[in-house]
């Protein structure tokens, strides 16, 4: 995997809450990949920004300036929301609540450029158009109830009489908001069942090696500016090879099937999981120092340990390390700490806690 190296022993696991819903994400299942796609989508988000912004500019003299306030306020919102998202433990509501706004917002600039009567109404559109690519049919609906309801505010509040003089005018827009997520709604269906075929390990749905790699490539350069802490718990089940020999591999899969269950249930949202080999995972903790995460290594191992296996003990090792206060992470470097720290972890007997190198060792739940 490029740019990442896992040893071969490596560590990890890698699970999310996919099991704790929220009115958004009933069963929670697309949390973790709304929150993929919405990383992908902003870059293209601030170009769509950036062209609005142009073409304000150029309308100026027509439109009014003052109609760049309401899209510079909905820059200013998304940016709080992306800087919180990762420390949330329900973090679809940020990222709905920002995209309510910006929908809010874009009626605004379009009321306060003549309403009905010009051709800005149709950016009411614009942000229908990533509703598919992040929630769940909830949402969807919510969202495009939401953009009708602004569209109707907007050309009822602003000029009445012209839009009862030509119902086009409400009509035609109101059929574009329809469409745009009608069709973008299967579109992206489509993209996010293929990129959890990718993404995904299949035997336990985890997030994979690759998932990781875009993950850490974004975590470093967002630590370069915001120094923020990154723990990771690297952990393997142990004797699992034992248990595949003794049992079977049909056995072993169900055991690692049951491990990934009870290791998701420990997890938060804004905790990241991924299976990256046979029994190995990873867990990425953003914002965490080594206290929490040897907290949170601790309640896993516990979870592990009460997995029913037909009378078969399983136990889990958990080597913990985090990147230091102040510095820019660097994955390869805390990880080889925290691997070291579960080589540390077996050697001492298995089924515990170890912190990376020089630091003192967590205390048991």
């Amino acid at each position: 995997m490029p740019g990442i190296v896992l040893a071969e022993r490596g560590a990890g696991a890698d699970i999310t809450e996919m099991e704790r819903g929220s009115w958004l994400f009933p069963d929670g299942a697309n949390r973790d990949r709304m929150l993929e796609l919405d990383r992908e989508l902003r870059p293209v988000r601030a170009a769509v920004i950036g062209l609005l912004v142009a073409s304000l500019l150029v309308s100026g003299p027509w439109l009014g300036w003052w109609t760049l306030a309401p899209v510079l306020g909905a820059i200013a919102v998304f940016r709080l929301a992306d800087e919180r998202m990762d420390t949330m433990e329900r973090p679809e509501w940020a990222l709905f609540g920002a995209w309510v706004t910006s929908e809010v917002i874009m009626a605004a600039a379009v009321a306060v450029s003549g309403g009905p009567l010009v051709p800005t109404t149709a950016w009411l559109a614009i942000p229908v158009l990533t509703l598919g690519a992040r929630f769940s049919d909830r949402g969807i609906a919510l969202g495009v109830g939401l953009a009708i309801a602004c569209l109707v505010g907007v050309e009822l509040g602003v000029n009445t009489a012209a839009v009862v003089a030509n119902p086009p005018l409400l009509v035609a827009p109101a059929a574009l908001i329809l469409c745009v997520a009608m069709f973008q709604t299967v579109l992206m269906r489509s993209e996010i069942r293929l990129r959890g075929e990718v993404v995904i390990d299949p035997l336990t749905g985890l997030l994979n090696r690759r998932a990781l790699e875009r993950r850490v490539e974004e975590l470093e350069q967002q630590s370069k500016l915001t120094r923020q802490q990154v723990g990771l718990i690297a952990a393997d089940i142990d004797h699992f090879k034992r248990f595949n020999d003794e049992y079977g591999h049909q056995a072993g899969d169900a055991l690692l099937v049951d491990v990934a269950y009870a290791l998701r249930k420990s997890l938060r949202a804004f905790d990241f999981g991924y299976r990256t080999g046979g029994e190995e995972f990873l867990v990425v903790l953003p914002g965490a120092k080594l206290e929490d995460a040897a907290q949170l290594a601790e309640t896993l191992r516990d979870a592990v340990a009460s997995v029913e296996t037909d009378d078969r003990r399983v136990t889990m090792s958990c080597g913990v390390a985090a990147s230091r206060d102040g510095a820019a992470f660097e994955f390869e470097r805390v990880f080889e700490q925290a691997d070291a720290a579960l080589y540390e972890a077996k050697a001492a007997g298995r089924n515990r806690v170890r912190p990376q190198v020089g630091a003192a060792a967590p205390r048991a739940a």
